[in-house]
């Protein structure tokens, strides 16, 4: 797992980064459990996570035996 901070405009929060092999399915799937869609940058999409908290879903871009050893599918 990589945790990544960042500093953001605005009231204090914190900022999820998502990785995962297919973007698409994976924001399709979060808006499904209530997320909402703000944004979109390069292959990034950023969500409003019902609790009020951005999401980032962003393509694999660490290694990939560690991103096939320990990736979660979700169905």
């Amino acid at each position: 797992m990589i945790l990544a901070v960042q500093a953001v405009d605005g009231p204090a929060r914190y900022h999820v980064d998502i990785e995962t092999d297919d973007v698409e399915a994976e924001t399709r799937r979060l808006i499904a459990l209530g997320a909402v869609e703000v944004g979109r940058w390069l292959e990034c999409v950023t969500l409003r996570a019902p609790g009020g908290h951005l999401v980032c879903v962003i393509p694999c871009h660490g290694d990939p035996d560690t991103f096939a050893s320990l990736s979660q599918t979700w169905e």
